[in-house]
């Protein structure tokens, strides 16, 4: 669930953002401001994840909150909602996750939180807090990469394998795997596997490599080209 502070000087833009929130999955609007002054007393105690952040308001401006907010230590995920579309260098100067023009739309917002929570996870060797967007039964769903156990690309689509059973994932493979490559890995042109998950290698008869995995009996198949890094990866897990 993303915490979100809204901080815009005018009122009527606060609202649109709360509207289309409210259709948006896994978040919740903690609190909303109407200057920077406002937002810095809100932030300590309300916690947002994240801000949406106008640029142009009286008194502190929100890019020298987020200047401020940089220097200050570890911050919310900034998206700098705006009016102003020339001053988009300048904010990720300040280390913005997404900056988005207004009027802004409900598909755009959307893609910036989901910008957002890839920056909030930061992934390291552990799959813990990342989540992945899926599409169940024509819903969007937020799938733990904690349960997943591979990916694989079906005609225009990404399934995740999970424990419960499977997700269309909004993502390509190419895509996950750059973002996640420390924590999952290439077994095949059309699939990933999460490290975590290989128990070991199976050799048929006819000389072809199938990855055993934790969770389910499924049995990816190895290409020959990625089969040095799976051996080289099974050593190092074992």
């Amino acid at each position: 669930m993303l915490r979100i502070l809204v901080v815009d000087d005018e009122a009527p833009a606060r609202n649109r953002l709360r509207r289309m929130l409210a259709n948006l999955p896994a978040v919740h609007v903690v609190a909303e401001a109407a200057t920077g002054d406002e937002a810095m007393r809100l932030i300590p105690l309300k916690n947002p994840d994240v801000l949406l952040l106008d640029i142009s308001m009286p008194g502190l401006d929100g890019m020298t909150l987020a200047q401020m907010l940089q220097r200050n230590g570890p911050a919310p995920a900034i998206i700098f909602c705006t009016a102003w579309s020339d001053q988009a260098v300048e904010a990720f100067e300040c280390e913005a996750v997404d900056y988005v023009v207004k009027p802004v739309r409900a598909e755009r917002l959307e893609r910036a939180l989901d910008k957002a929570r890839r920056f909030l996870a930061r992934p390291d060797d552990d799959a813990s807090g990342v989540f992945l967007r899926c599409t169940l039964g024509g819903k969007v769903r937020m799938l733990p990469m904690a349960d997943v156990i591979y990916l694989v690309a079906e005609d225009k689509y990404t399934t995740a394998v999970h424990q419960k059973g499977k997700m269309v994932i909004n993502q390509s493979l190419l895509d996950l795997e750059n973002e996640y490559a420390n924590i999952i890995v290439r077994v095949h042109r059309g699939t990933l596997v999460l490290k975590k998950r290989i128990r070991g290698l199976e050799k048929t008869s006819d000389g072809r490599h199938f990855l055993k995995l934790d969770g389910c009996d499924d049995r990816p198949q190895v290409s020959r080209r990625n089969l040095p890094a799976i051996r080289k990866l099974i050593r190092e897990l074992t």
